[in-house]
């Protein structure tokens, strides 16, 4: 036989996952689910503040799982902090940038792989060319308000010029109409701020913006309504702008064109999703070549995410690694590269160049045998001969022990 070359896709051990509270279930199970599937133990975190959804899959893991190589730890940053004190295999967070980068030192300290999944104000740039207003409008608030705005990979803000603000303001007064009626405090499709702290942080960055609130803006703090907002002529230093925003309130910034809108984006940080709305498909691929970001997704919102045989992740600021589909499996999995060798003897012979010493002849023999061809049919032919006459000899030499196996 001849020799073997392949990556046995190893399991990494154990594996600790840290899930959020926006989406507890998804965002718990789904890096779980590539973690078992490669073949790890795990240790599920789930989020304190999501304390039901904690609950629940605590009880169902330990119902349905071997306590053995599955189990839930609960509890908040005390316990988590002495999770990372101990050595893991594999750590999967899945939060905020202020946290992402105490997992990343606590697993630095052990040379622990790791993925982070993050926040990042993920920009929408719409051009000037798109004719039909209404169906952006109603991708890009769908996004937005979806979860009441407490999604990672919700548009944070607009970057559009003057006039393509107005067309967009005045349409998205009709499409939040449509979408929750005049009364949404009593909307049932409407979601709610999950605690009164990040209430009272949405409600600071809104009562600080020194830009116009166009639509909306009624907040009830006894429910933690924060109704849909559009907030109009925003700068970069404003309060909107300073951090993720996460809630339904959507700042808008004037920039003249396209131009100014790569040039502002290259001066923050890179986020999980760019969203460009547009037409020109010179434009498009302008955009995702020119600009850094976990992904980008052209004319829609969030809506990628279905996508199965894409990755999610982001870059730099906004996370590192990347899940979903096959690539769960592969981020849990160590990708170990393996060579079988045979002891053919005649295979042995040919290759037995390599030993010292070290002749003329014997040097440009392995210069050849080690140099890579150029395609199906090299300019220099010569240069697979060794390799061809290893092959030959090898499926010589197995002819030739089936033939005096069947003599005998």
């Amino acid at each position: 036989m001849l020799d073997e070359a392949f990556i046995y896709p190893q399991p990494h051990g154990v594996a600790l996952i840290i899930g959020p509270w926006n989406y507890p279930v998804f965002c718990s199970l789904a890096p779980m689910v590539g973690a078992i599937a490669a073949g790890n133990c795990v240790i599920l975190k789930p989020s304190e503040i999501a304390h039901s959804t904690a609950a629940c899959l605590t009880r169902l893991i330990s119902q349905y799982l071997d306590q053995e190589c599955y189990q839930v730890i609960n509890g908040g940053p005390d316990e988590t902090a002495l999770l990372l004190n101990e050595k893991f295999d594999y750590i999967f967070f899945t939060g905020s940038h202020v946290v992402g980068k105490v997992i990343y030192e606590a697993a630095a300290k052990s040379l622990t792989p790791l993925t982070l999944e993050l926040g990042g104000k993920c920009p929408v740039y719409i051009n000037d060319d798109v004719k039909d207003m209404e169906i952006v409008a109603k991708r890009i608030l769908w996004g937005k308000v979806f979860n009441a705005g407490q999604t990672c990979v919700a548009p944070d803000y607009i970057l559009c010029s003057a006039s393509t603000q107005d067309r967009f303001v005045a349409i998205a007064r009709k499409v939040l109409l449509e979408f929750f009626g005049s009364n949404n405090n009593n909307n049932k499709d409407y979601g709610r701020i999950i605690n009164e702290k990040h209430f009272s942080r949405l409600q600071h960055l809104l009562t600080e913006t020194k830009g116009r609130i166009a639509i909306g803006g009624n907040m009830d703090s006894s429910t933690r309504f924060i109704e849909p907002t559009v907030v109009t002529d925003v700068t970069l230093n404003d309060s909107l702008m300073q951090e993720e925003i996460f809630g339904p309130i959507l700042p808008i910034i004037v920039i003249r064109d396209c131009e100014e809108a790569m040039e502002f984006l290259q001066k923050v940080s890179e986020p999980l999703f760019i969203y460009l709305f547009s037409e020109n498909r010179q434009l498009i691929d302008k955009f995702i070549k020119e600009t850094a970001s976990g992904s980008v997704l052209v004319n829609d919102t969030i809506i990628s995410l279905s996508v199965e045989t894409l990755p999610f992740g982001g870059k730099g600021s906004s996370g590192l690694g990347r899940y979903f589909g096959k690539f769960s499996f592969d981020t849990f999995s160590h990708q170990k590269s393996v060579v079988i060798r045979n002891f053919n003897p005649l295979n042995e012979a040919v290759s037995a160049v390599r030993y010292p010493p070290y002749t003329e002849e014997n040097m440009k023999f392995m210069t050849m045998a080690l140099r890579k061809p150029k395609g199906y049919l090299p300019e220099n032919v010569t240069a697979i001969l060794p390799k061809l006459l290893s092959i030959i000899i090898n499926v010589s030499f197995d002819l030739v022990k089936k033939v005096s196996f069947n003599a005998i």
